[in-house]
């Protein structure tokens, strides 16, 4: 396959990055500016030592003040250095609302399939239905959580499958691409403590996120579905997300994990479940199925 603009016919006019400087600029593009929008963070309190938030406020601070930096400067970088359009990194104009939209309604919906099937395996056990709608201050946190978690989600969703999938596309294969963008994403949530089955499964995310914004040549569907189903776990059942905990009482009912961790994740919530990985590699298989990529893409 040649290399080709994936989401835009129109080239950008300027510097086409190197394949193997693209993973590069974008561990550079991550790590700078959140470090350094986290750093007056932890100086006003909002984050302790370790850059974990403290309390609501610290919480909404860091799902909006790193990433905010981080999207804004990757699209500053792809306009102003690349010269490249908005729509060649997946921004695309045509149908964004309706597709962010739609994105967002599967991404509760698929949230929710796989802690039904975590429940049903007798990994969670259900307690309180609905909590969260007892508390008027408990429904707004939830709504700005909703607001922040676009935020987060479409940052990661820009850098990730919009400019560095796109990036080395105009330098190697399809398959090549996906697999550096996937790689640089793991490590970059890779932890300490982070499980093979959890390191697995964020693969298979980035896979299945590539394979989506592929098949739509666009971002939105799945920056909508990104941002759904980070908030849906945390704000709709009270589990961690990715191990974050968004302190805040369960939208439709607070279940609790039990059993062993394959089931249900651990620390990490669902999506460190068995059940997770499943959903991933089917939606992958779909999407291929349905013309995300093609044999020539590996050629």
């Amino acid at each position: 396959m040649k290399p080709s603009e994936i989401f835009a016919d129109e080239p950008g006019r300027g510097w086409v990055p190197w394949a193997l400087v693209v993973p590069v600029l974008g561990l550079a593009f991550v790590v700078g500016p959140s470090l350094a929008a986290s750093l007056p963070l932890v100086e006003w309190g909002l984050l302790d030592a370790r850059e974990e938030p403290v309390g609501r406020l610290g919480l909404i601070a860091l799902l909006l003040v790193p990433f905010g930096a981080m999207g804004l400067f990757v699209v500053g970088w792809a306009y102003l250095i690349e010269r490249r359009l908005l729509a060649s990194i997946g921004l695309v104009d045509a149908g964004a609302g309706a597709t962010f939209a739609s994105g967002l309604l599967i991404g509760v919906l698929t949230s929710g399939g796989v802690v039904a099937a975590i429940w049903a395996s007798g990994g969670l056990e259900a307690s309180t239905v609905a909590p969260a709608l007892a508390s008027p201050d408990a429904l707004l946190y939830i709504a700005v959580l909703l607001a922040c978690f676009v935020v987060q989600s479409g940052a990661e969703e820009i850098v990730f499958r919009g400019w560095m999938l796109s990036a080395l596309a105009r330098r190697i294969n399809l398959v090549g691409a996906i697999v550096i963008v996937s790689a640089v994403f793991a490590l970059l949530h890779f932890g300490r403590d982070t499980t093979l089955l959890m390191l697995c499964n964020v693969i298979l995310f980035s896979v299945f996120a590539c394979c989506w914004a592929l098949k739509a040549r666009n971002i939105w569907g799945v920056m909508g579905w990104h941002a759904a189903w980070n908030w849906s776990l945390g704000t709709g059942f009270e589990l961690p997300v990715t191990g974050l905990d968004l302190q805040v009482p369960a939208l439709i009912v607070r279940l609790t994990p039990l059993g062993p961790t394959h089931l249900t994740g651990g620390t990490e919530g669902p999506e460190g479940s068995v059940f997770c990985g499943l959903f991933f590699a089917g939606a992958i298989a779909l999407l291929v199925a349905r013309g995300a990529l093609s044999k020539r893409d590996v050629l």
